[in-house]
């Protein structure tokens, strides 16, 4: 279980709890300065041949750093699972708040659950969770792909993905949660959209580590080791 409350300088955001799926390791998105400056020296001290692309490579986690938070994408997680053929395949799941800029937020939610009740072709419908009313989104896309050019080109390779993204809120909160689950194994979206919609109805905004009244709760199935053990199918 994850609390993803924050404190920004203006306001402080509501608290929000769910399960993290088996298979999926969370980026550190706000790494302290003494790491960083770690992870330089120890790339200084690389032989040449090797440098460079350490270097690449510790840019490019500071740039999706930076823009993860620029967009205030509270959690991040990289998913590892086996395939059919013996592989493994990748997934990245990321928790964001959206701010709804005055509106009332259970208000857009019904209004948007609602507009995807009447478009399912779109790939859009309505969901009804345990914290409440939501709506699911998913589409196939085309973008930059991982790799160099190939030669004698300026482009970029692409390739498909499928994105599924599920947004709610709860009472009091004054923003839009969106969880959403991006991957290149398109053939698998069956899969990755049971794992967006486990991990959406594990969302909740009281705190489990505090028993209702009358209930004996045990705050073992709220702990990070339930949560690892969590399978989502």
């Amino acid at each position: 279980m994850t609390d993803l409350m924050t404190e920004p300088v203006s306001e402080r955001e509501p608290a929000f709890w769910y399960l993290i799926p088996h298979g999926y390791m969370q980026l550190d998105l706000n790494p302290p300065v003494e790491r960083i400056e770690a992870l330089a020296r120890q790339i200084l001290s690389l032989p040449d041949e090797m440098r460079d692309r350490a270097e690449e490579v510790l840019r490019f986690y500071a740039g999706v750093v930076t823009s993860l938070n620029a967009h205030r994408v509270q959690a991040c997680l990289v998913g590892s699972h086996p395939d059919d053929t013996g592989g493994i395949v990748f997934s990245v799941l990321t928790v964001s708040t959206v701010p709804t800029s005055g509106a009332n937020a259970k208000l857009v939610i019904a209004s948007l659950a609602g507009a995807a009740a009447d478009n399912r072709d779109e790939g859009m419908r309505p969901l009804e969770l345990p914290c409440g009313t939501g709506f699911l989104i998913e589409k196939k896309l085309r973008t930059t792909a991982p790799g160099r050019p190939p030669g004698g080109s300026d482009t970029p390779p692409q390739g498909e993905v499928w994105q599924g993204t599920v947004a709610v809120t709860g009472t009091g909160t004054p923003d839009i949660i969106m969880i959403q689950l991006v991957t290149a194994s398109v053939e698998l979206a069956d899969d990755y959209r049971n794992i967006l919609l486990g991990v959406a109805h594990t969302v909740t905004f009281t705190d489990p580590s505090l028993p209702e009244e009358g209930s004996s709760t045990d705050p073992e199935q709220w702990s990070a080791t339930a949560s690892v053990r969590s399978d989502f199918g």
